[in-house]
């Protein structure tokens, strides 16, 4: 038995809406937050305060993966027990002070326990999000509202970018990560205040959450986790490295980067989009709803081959036209990657499938930062961009021949 939903005719379809527009800005402000290390790590005053090489520049963002690595495992679940509403707000809450708690960073070490904690609370924001998707809407429209709520990652990197450099040239770096600390407490007051649950019948039967070793022993959760240690790490390195690699390729500015740094950013937010409508207009042309979402994710895993030419010419304006492609690309493909839990798993194990999934992209996440920041140091940026070029074919390959049908496993509820 499943709790009603929208399949059922039940949710209101302008609060539907509402809801996953809280998501959207509850994942611009997870990027908000995330992502204002990766600029203030090229000015000057955070330099003298918190002094980085390229190789433990990798290790804190590799802390970072870690906590979001282990803690998708665990928030999953932990939404799927205490609800949407609660469940996302803790996660909020969580990462929204963990930001703040950057300013007293003064060394790696202490960097990396402020990303370990902020990548713990950050980690809920997925599995949450998801839940809610599956909740809400019916499955020809998931590909959309999952595109929808996770466009706000490409739009916090967007103004974040821009926003940043201009906070650290007039006030210094410690202001940004209060600021954006902060935006996390105004979210939560106003979601605690709107949620509802999509049925309406406060009789309706709860069904018991699906247990965790029955979901690890599927097929989907295995090969989806496999295929997402692939894919996320490329997006995890333009998020983390991309405003560090203009500055010491292209020898950008501050305020250059702050002027330029958004535009892959901006892809990505269209690509959430864009994914999602194209999915969309095959299910409109006839094509089943599993064969139009994995055609979908084979059209934008191919785009991010874009980063391996990215990285062989030295024209910083086509270099960023071509990392902004792989970034569209990224987005679109994850537009429908985060509807396939909904269309084989039932409503009470979304967010636990989600979790245990993105703690291979976590992991995986954690592994190549390391990585990179090693490679980089030694070899520069060639061989990294040539490896994040190959790695979304083989994500792609798993998904197509080895995943499995997209269609509900009734063996679950």
């Amino acid at each position: 038995m499943s709790i009603a939903g929208p399949a059922d005719d039940v949710a209101p379809v302008r609060r539907r809406w509402l809801m996953i527009g809280f998501a959207f800005v509850a994942t611009l402000i997870n990027y908000l937050d995330r992502q204002v290390l990766s600029v203030v790590v090229t000015a000057p005053d955070f330099k003298a305060a918190v002094p980085l090489t390229e190789e433990t520049y990798g290790y804190v963002t590799s802390a970072f993966m870690l906590a979001y690595a282990v803690m998708n495992g665990l928030s999953g679940p932990f939404i799927d027990r205490v609800g949407t509403k609660l469940g996302y707000a803790a996660c909020m809450v969580g990462w929204s002070v963990a930001g703040i708690l950057h300013i007293f960073a003064r060394g790696p070490w202490s960097l990396g326990i402020c990303r370990l904690l902020l990548g713990a609370g950050e980690a809920g924001n997925w599995p949450a999000a998801t839940k809610l998707v599956g909740e809400w809407f019916p499955a020809k429209e998931r590909a959309f509202a999952s595109g929808l709520f996770n466009s706000g990652a490409a739009v916090g990197a967007v103004i974040s970018t821009p926003v940043i450099a201009w906070l650290v040239l007039g006030w210094g770096w410690q202001p940004a990560f209060v600021i954006m600390g902060l935006l996390g407490f105004v979210w939560t007051a106003g979601w605690w205040w709107a949620y509802r649950h999509p049925a309406e019948t406060k009789d309706a039967p709860k069904p018991p959450p699906v247990p965790v070793g029955k979901l690890l022993r599927t097929r989907f959760v295995v090969v989806f986790t496999l295929s997402k240690v692939c894919m996320d790490p490329v997006w995890y390195f333009f998020v983390f490295w991309f405003p560090k690699y203009l500055s010491e390729v292209h020898h950008f500015s501050l305020k250059e980067i702050g002027w330029k740094g958004w535009i892959p950013y901006f892809t990505a937010a269209i690509g959430n989009l864009v994914g999602g409508l194209l999915t969309g207009w095959l299910i409109r042309r006839g094509l089943a709803v599993p064969t139009a979402r994995k055609a979908s994710t084979a059209v934008f895993a191919l785009l991010m081959l874009c980063t391996i030419p990215a990285i062989l010419t030295d024209n910083a304006a086509l270099a960023i036209a071509l990392i902004s492609l792989t970034t569209f690309g990224y987005t679109g493909y994850t537009a429908n990657t985060l509807a396939f839990p909904a269309d084989v798993f039932p409503k009470q194990a979304l967010a636990s499938v989600w979790g245990l999934a993105s703690m291979g992209s976590g992991f995986g996440g954690m592994v190549f930062m390391a990585l990179s920041g090693w490679l980089i140091a030694r070899h520069g940026y060639t061989p990294v961009f040539i490896g994040y070029g190959i790695l979304p074919v083989i994500a792609l390959a798993l998904v197509l021949f080895a995943l499995g049908p997209l269609r509900k496993n009734t063996a679950l509820g």
